[in-house]
């Protein structure tokens, strides 16, 4: 049984610094699993859009979209007691699922300019209890463009935010005074690792300059007792959270889905 759920002081380290990393929360067979899914699945390949991040250098992000959980691997992973149970501790709340992104690194790809979650979702979401996920499908390292958080920029509460190519930007003036009084830090992960950040915390990326591709799953949530405030519709969907047997289940069904 691989569900370890975080102790107290990881509890109290994700509040302080806005981020935690945990190791090996899925196998490396998993995760080479899911990879290969991710690879032969043609819903990846037909839906995958170019997010232009930077203005005018021709670096694309590539990344689907998708705001419901379905039967597939990603939701499975992203409904996963193991990957949910943490962020349950966090909150002490169940989990809302928000959406799920198939981020699809590859070299000469990628890269996001400083901003905060929680600059994006402030429309949504009353209270900035935000969480965003990062299940590493590939190893991400500094020379792949892996993230970079800003330690304990979670404490600033949300920054002005600004448009630019098609992302929002956190005001430039503030992210230069906290990279100076904060720490910056590179979130290498290896396969399976996962990285629980903040909607606050300050993060970027560089694009991947590396040969090496860098696959990963980013799952948004909120805590249930956070209040929706647009006024659309709710696109949320209360986790009930899978064990490793359902897990395993889905994944399997997905291989046979797509043949891989």
């Amino acid at each position: 049984e691989m569900t370890t759920p975080i102790t107290a002081d990881q509890v109290e380290q994700f509040h302080r610094d806005g981020f935690l990393v945990v190791d090996s929360l899925f196998s490396p067979e998993e995760t080479r699993r899911i990879l290969e899914v991710a690879h032969t699945d043609p819903e990846i390949a037909a839906e995958a859009k170019e997010n232009e991040n930077f203005e005018g250098n021709g670096v694309t992000t590539r990344l689907v979209y998708r705001p419901t959980l379905g039967d597939n691997a990603y939701s499975a992973v992203a409904s996963s007691r193991r990957l949910v149970g943490p962020m349950e501790q966090i909150y002490s709340s169940p989990m809302n699922h928000y959406y799920t992104l198939n981020m699809l690194k590859d070299p000469g790809t990628g890269g996001w300019e400083w901003h905060q979650d929680y600059g994006y979702h402030y429309k949504e979401f009353f209270y900035p209890h935000f969480i965003s996920v990062m299940v590493a499908l590939e190893p991400a390292t500094k020379e792949n463009g892996c993230l970079r958080v800003v330690k304990g920029s979670n404490q600033l509460g949300r920054l002005e935010h600004s448009s630019l190519g098609s992302q929002l930007i956190a005001n430039r003036s503030r992210v230069d005074l906290a990279l100076e009084q904060m720490e910056e830090v590179h979130c290498e992960l290896s396969a399976g690792a996962v990285l629980y950040f903040d909607g606050n915390v300050l993060h970027a990326s560089h694009p991947n300059h590396s040969q090496i591709s860098r696959w990963s799953l980013v799952i948004a949530y909120a805590p249930t007792s956070n209040i929706w405030v647009r006024e659309e519709e709710s696109t949320l969907t209360k986790v009930t959270p899978l064990d490793d047997e359902q897990l395993e289940e889905a994944i399997r069904r997905h291989e046979a889905a797509v043949g891989s």
